[in-house]
Order: structure tokens, then sequence, then C-alpha cells
């Protein structure tokens, strides 16, 4: 039986737009190194490290700025960035509401602090204020580990309290549902720009 829901973000709960991340990078920064850090499940290189702790949001800003055009800003940087997201589809919006109702929800996200702002933006916007909608958040950056690795999940379920196999967790990526599967949580692959929410969970 599941007793609480935890999704992810990216590719789950907000539609991502790699292209036109790519386009800001190279348009407006003119930081053309972009592709060999941008992934639409587990980043790379500095990015990537960013999302684990490793580096702070702004040795991520200077690591940008010294690739870039002269005049480029921090700002610019975490516009560049917040261009990623395509913002939340109103059928995941509708099914989200609906499970509060009946279950505790969470997030878990390989993320990081200049994306998270415009991914809370985006979901309070489609009237999920995360205050209000999601009873916890586990970051990576914050947790200091990535999905797949199993600690993540392990102390996500430690800090929801239930057993693993009392929790679903719905995630964009092969690998991490893989990975939740294998600490004993219910687990599903949801596919971005296929699946709609409403009825990928409409047995819930």
């Amino acid at each position: 039986m599941i007793k609480a829901i935890v999704f992810d973000i990216g590719g789950v709960l907000i539609g991502l737009d790699l292209g036109r991340c790519i386009n800001a990078f190279r348009e407006d920064l003119g930081f053309d190194q972009i592709t060999a850090l941008l992934d639409p499940c587990h980043q790379k290189g500095i990015y990537g490290d960013m999302e684990e702790g490793k580096v702070t949001a702004d040795q991520f800003r200077a690591y940008v700025l010294a690739g870039s055009r002269p005049g480029a800003r921090p700002e610019d940087v975490d516009k560049a960035m917040g261009q990623l997201l395509a913002g939340v589809d109103p059928r995941t919006a509708e099914a989200v509401r609906r499970l509060r109702e009946r279950y505790p929800l969470y997030l878990l996200s390989n993320n990081n602090p200049i994306s998270m702002p415009f991914c809370l933006r985006a979901l309070e916007q489609a009237g999920l204020d995360p205050e209000i909608t999601f009873r916890e958040q586990f970051i990576s950056c914050e947790m200091k580990l990535l999905k797949p690795s199993p600690e993540i999940y392990q102390e996500a379920v430690r800090r929801i309290g239930l057993p693993a196999g009392e929790i679903l967790f719905i995630d964009d990526n092969r690998e991490n549902v893989e990975g939740a599967r294998a600490v004993g949580l219910q687990a599903r692959l949801f596919v971005p720009g296929t699946d709609d929410m409403r009825e990928f969970l409409s047995d819930l």
C-alpha cells in the first residue's frame, strides 16, 4: 500500500527545454561549453559538482563568466539557467492537487541553488505552493548526495518515516527509478511528452 509519494522536479513536475537553455548560454553569454555540462537528467563537470554541493553557486557563475564574452554578468548566468524550465503542465498540476488530498507529497531532485528558486516559482505559479503542497524537499545540493546513489533515497526514506515499500517515487530517468527500487521504494518511470500525469497516476 502506498502511503506517500515523492516527485522528481525537472522532467516530471516541470517541463524542460534544453535547446532554449543552450541557446541562452550561447547567445546571451557567449558561453559555448554549455553542451559539455548540460544534461536532461545528470549534469556534468562543474554543473554536476554544484548539484552535489561540491561547489557554490558563485563558483559556478565565475566559471561560466570566465568563458563568456566581456560584459556578461552573474545575473545573466542565472537568467540563462532559468531558461531550462518550460513550466508546469496544467494536467500535472491538477493531478498533484488531487493527490495532495489523499497522500503526503515530497520532492526529491538533483538540483542546485541557482535553479531551485526558478523551480519553486514555477510550481507556485501553477498553483502548487511548495510550502503547502509538499511536506519536505530533498534537494541534492543541500544533502550533498546525488540520484541514483542509494544514500539519497535512504535518507529521504528515513526523514519521511515510513517503510520504503510504502513510498512511491516518480522520476523521468530510468537509472534513478532503478536506484530507488534497489533500496525498496516503489518507483515509476514518467516519460515527458508522452505520459499524462492524470492518467499516469489514475490508479491511486
